[in-house]
Order: C-alpha cells, then sequence, then structure tokens
C-alpha cells in the first residue's frame, strides 16, 4: 500500500468516526470466512460499518479527529471496527449474539456515545435497551396516563347517564 492509498483510508475512517455514536473493537483471530461474512451481512443490516483496518492508520485517523482516544491502546492485534452512526448499543447485541453461536469474536473495547467501555462490559452493554426500545417505553408511559384518565372520565359520564336514567324513569312511573 502506498502512501497515497494509506491517506485515502485514514481520511475514509477519519470520516466515519467523526459522526460515529459507537465505536467497538473487536479481536477477529479465529473467525472463518464463512463467519465474518455473516458477521457483515448482520452488521450491514443494521446500518453498522464493519472494517479491518491497519491499526497504526485507525490510530492515525482517531487522532486526525481528536475523538476515541482511549481505543488507540487497545489497536494491537488482529482488530476489526465496528462503527455506528445510529443506535450505538445494537452493535453490542450482535457481537454478544455471534459470540454465543460462535464462541469467537472478543470485544477489545468500545465506546458508546462519549462513554468508554473495556471488552470485559459486552453483557451489559447488550443488555442496554435499543433507542426504539427506549422511545416505546417512554411513548407507553406517556400514554398510560392518559388512557386512564380517559378510563376514568368514561366511568364518570357512564355513572352520570346511568343516575339521569333512573331519575328520568322514575318521574315516568311517578
Amino acid at each position: 500500500m502506498n502512501k497515497a492509498e494509506k491517506s485515502e483510508v485514514v481520511a475514509s475512517v477519519a470520516n466515519k468516526l467523526k459522526d460515529a455514536t459507537g465505536l467497538y473493537l473487536l479481536s477477529y483471530h479465529g473467525i472463518t470466512v464463512e463467519e465474518v461474512n455473516e458477521l457483515r451481512r448482520e452488521f450491514r443490516q443494521a446500518n453498522i460499518e464493519y472494517r479491518v483496518v491497519k491499526n497504526t492508520l485507525a490510530k492515525l485517523a482517531i487522532d486526525q479527529i481528536n475523538r476515541f482516544e482511549k481505543a488507540k491502546e487497545y489497536l494491537v492485534g488482529m482488530t476489526g471496527l465496528a462503527i455506528t452512526k445510529e443506535d450505538p448499543v445494537v452493535p453490542a447485541k450482535i457481537i454478544k449474539k455471534f459470540r454465543e453461536k460462535y464462541n469467537k469474536l472478543d470485544l477489545k473495547a468500545c465506546y458508546v456515545e462519549t462513554s468508554f467501555y473495556d471488552g470485559s462490559k459486552l453483557d451489559e452493554l447488550a443488555s442496554f435497551p435499543s433507542k426504539p426500545e427506549i422511545m416505546a417505553g417512554i411513548i407507553g408511559g406517556i400514554q398510560s396516563p392518559i388512557s386512564g384518565l380517559i378510563l376514568s372520565i368514561n366511568a364518570v359520564v357512564r355513572e352520570l347517564v346511568s343516575i339521569l336514567d333512573a331519575y328520568v324513569k322514575k318521574r315516568q312511573n311517578n
């Protein structure tokens, strides 16, 4: 790889990282081609970019954007980068599922938004709710009091109608 190609790779990785909400550093040692293709497919379906880049070029990209500084010390050995601009928890869920299926793929470290985690936190991260799950919980929390209020109002109206109905019947009988 010549100097121009290296510069192009660094610029490309830096461009991906500058807007990233999540960065996962993975050790892919021992993974077969079929398995890595399956992993890439899962990542692609979730709009997550997975790249294998030389560690020195990844470090230069990190230096260029001035983010994810702690990740540089984990850029040793065979390292794959999973980069997301959307939900930063989804890569952890995919990695955990893949790891449980094949007992391969180690998380070295990651950033979720601005928080840094080492690889031992994979299970915790994978258990975090995703953005859609959080939004559904918020909407459900908002709807619950409103629907309770509507049910209460309906009950009062029904009670009022039955009282008025009983009053009308009593007046008609007299």
